[in-house]
């Protein structure tokens, strides 16, 4: 049951008749704030009242004669300026929760009109191993998928992999060069991640000597400029002096970050320097950066050797990611690697081409497109392709295959550029009556404000993580238990509740946040037993489940028996009305891609579960009627924390 929805519809009957647009008018009813003011506020009334010229508190009058909901809420009431309160009839709720504890489904209608949905993400590079910066690219994708499946749509996951890119001509030059043989027989996961970092680093250390001077000059440059503004700045008229300064702090901006950048690089050479046999090997590889691209493309013409080598460590590298992702229950429907498209690269930038679509420039193929300074370049001068012209060869094969009305890609915001170009891209292709969206999301942060990395340095690999968090639960349930001595628990049965608060509350920190936000990481936070946690969370599934083996009662017969519920108490009332929010935050979540929207909602119940249980005694009630209208709020917070759990990929545990 979406509350939320029936009660737009009954406005939107009356508004239609009032004004043209109603639709913005309709997103101002929400769930009241302070319960003294109902259960649902609409705040329409004056912005409308402004539209058609009336006072506010006459507009929500004409609103509130012409609303059809007497059946199921009291008289709407005008407050202040014009504000429209709204309550629910208690035994209403009672009668939809009645409902809602016999439907498998806790109410949730299907969509009205099912869409096809592609959804993009994940999508490591697979020639070295799965990092801290995979982990939100994946679970959110894999929540989104789960809940749009869970309210009727029709979802296609494709975990389109890195498996062709200058990655593997990297790895290739390291096993020719690099190779510790033994090493390699025993862990070649181990191994090729290894010779992955070493050539990186060689030609980091090359790129960076051979950038200094260009950002020696850049930084000159800019602040020759950023002193010939100021100099404009002095006797500027306020206009002009306006702009002036807007232009001052973007060339300050630019020079420092091309400072930082040549800090870094600085740094890096000198991390080089320091170490003797490594810069030995860093001048005999002097070549390094050029003779990684020939491998790469030695590959991509089908040179036996490459080929043989990337057949050797493909299915490796794939087994190495396979197991994380089972680890943390991620099914993928297709893993279409960047290798699977290589073959059409060709016809697609022929189609550009032919169809006038596509224009030389400096030698390099490019798409020119209205609003960006810059194209979109599909192939370059020395006929190499680029991800541009895989993503468009994978976007033709996604419409042929499936057909799909909304593709999503669930990528980091710093692809945000490369994502618009190629969506404008597809318009002037013909795929305008698709829906393409970027599912952008911030960076995983360290106590420290950046990025989050090991104390050496390096990117923090996601095995690592996953153990981590896992060995803290495993600490965390182990404290506990020495507190209860009444509760026992064999040690399978501890480790797999670690596992599954480990691993959950690794999800949860990252679901409950705001995916557009950059977020702090911290296993202190994520495993706390109080606050926006998935320990939280998971606590309440627990204790009710003891409530009915104490009650010795059976949970599917207890629901097919209940012939209504009463809701006397506040607190029962409070707690119904969360629970007929569920629809609406699942709902609420798809509108804009945010699981954290149905994170917090689950949150909010347990909080409502909290105040509930500590005020109404369940199993030991004043009568049954009250007894039974507990146990069936119980078993509904229950169902729908498991069941919202389960949207974001979160297991539950029986017992904590």
């Amino acid at each position: 049951m979406n509350v939320l929805s029936r009660l737009q519809a009954a406005f939107q009957s009356v508004l239609e008749n009032m004004v043209p647009e109603h639709g913005p008018y309709l997103e101002m009813i929400r769930p009241a704030q302070d319960a003294r003011f109902g259960d649902y506020q609409a705040n329409m009334a004056m912005p409308l009242g402004k539209k058609i010229g009336l006072p506010p508190r006459e507009v929500a009058q004409k609103i509130i004669d012409q609303l059809d909901i007497s059946n199921w809420c009291e008289t709407p009431e005008i407050a202040g300026p014009g504000f429209i309160n709204l309550k629910l009839k208690t035994d209403w709720i009672a009668n939809e929760l009645s409902t809602m504890l016999k439907d498998p489904n806790l109410g949730v209608s299907s969509a009205a009109a099912p869409k096809t949905y592609i959804l993009d993400y994940s999508s490591p590079n697979v020639a070295k191993p799965m990092h801290v910066g995979h982990i939100r690219s994946t679970v959110i994708g894999d929540s989104l998928a789960r809940i749009l499946r869970f309210v009727g749509h029709r979802v296609i996951t494709d975990n389109h992999l890195g498996d062709w890119g200058t990655q593997f001509g990297m790895i290739i030059y390291g096993y020719k060069h690099f190779v510790d043989e033994e090493r390699y027989k025993r862990t070649p996961i181990d191994e090729l991640g290894r010779l992955y970092r070493f050539v990186r680093r060689l030609m980091d250390y090359h790129y960076s000597q051979a950038s200094l001077p260009d950002l020696s000059s850049q930084i000159f440059k800019l602040a020759e400029q950023a002193k010939q503004k100021e100099e404009q700045l002095e006797g500027a008229a306020k206009p002009d002096a306006k702009k002036l300064r807007k232009e001052l702090a973007r060339l300050n901006e630019k020079r420092k970050d091309t400072q930082n950048q040549l800090a870094k690089a600085e740094q890096l050479i000198q991390d080089v320097e320091q170490d003797e046999s490594l810069l030995q090997v860093a001048n005999a590889h002097s070549g390094i950066n050029q003779a990684v691209l020939n491998e790469t493309a030695d590959l991509h013409a089908g040179d036996p050797t490459n080929r043989q080598l990337w057949d050797e460590f493909l299915p490796a590298c794939r087994d190495d990611i396979q197991k994380i992702y089972q680890r943390l229950d991620i099914d993928f429907d297709h893993e279409l690697g960047e290798s699977f498209y290589q073959p059409w690269l060709g016809e697609v930038v022929e189609e550009f081409k032919s169809r006038g679509l596509a224009t030389e420039s400096d030698g390099a193929l490019c798409v020119f497109l209205d609003a960006f300074d810059s194209p979109m370049i599909i192939q370059k001068r020395d006929g190499a392709f680029l991800y541009a012209t895989t993503d468009l060869a994978t976007i033709r094969y996604r419409m042929q295959k499936w057909n799909p009305d909304v593709v999503l890609y669930v990528v980091d915001h710093r692809q945000h550029e490369h994502f618009a170009k190629l969506f404008a891209a597809a318009d002037v292709w013909g795929y305008e009556q698709t829906e393409f969206r970027h599912v952008a999301f911030g960076t995983v942060m360290g106590p420290d404000g950046k990025p989050y990395k090991t104390r050496s340095g390096d990117t923090v690999g996601l095995e690592g993580l996953l153990d981590e968090a896992v060995q803290r639960a495993r600490s965390v349930v182990d404290q506990n238990l020495e507190k209860s001595a009444d509760l026992k628990f064999e040690e399978a049965e501890r480790q797999q509740i670690a596992e599954v608060v480990g691993l959950g509350a690794l999800k949860y920190a990252d679901l409950s946040q705001n995916r557009a936000s950059d977020y702090e990481f911290s296993y202190d936070k994520m495993l706390a037993l109080k606050g926006n946690t998935a320990p939280y969370l998971l606590y309440p599934y627990a204790r009710v489940n003891g409530i009915f083996a104490k009650g010795e009662i059976d949970s599917s017969t207890f629901r097919q028996a209940v012939k209504g519920l009463t809701l006397d108490r506040d607190q029962e009332r409070r707690l119904g009305l969360l629970l007929l929010r569920f629809e609406n935050a699942l709902a609420e979540s798809l509108v804009d891609y945010t699981p954290n929207t149905l994170a917090n909602y689950l949150y909010e119940l347990t909080a409502g579960f909290g105040q509930f249980y500590e005020k109404c005694k369940v199993l030991e009630a004043e009568n049954e009627t009250a007894r039974q209208t507990r146990l069936a709020l119980c078993d509904l917070v229950r169902r729908t924390l498991k069941t919202g759990l389960s949207l974001l990929g979160i297991d539950v545990v029986e017992r904590m």
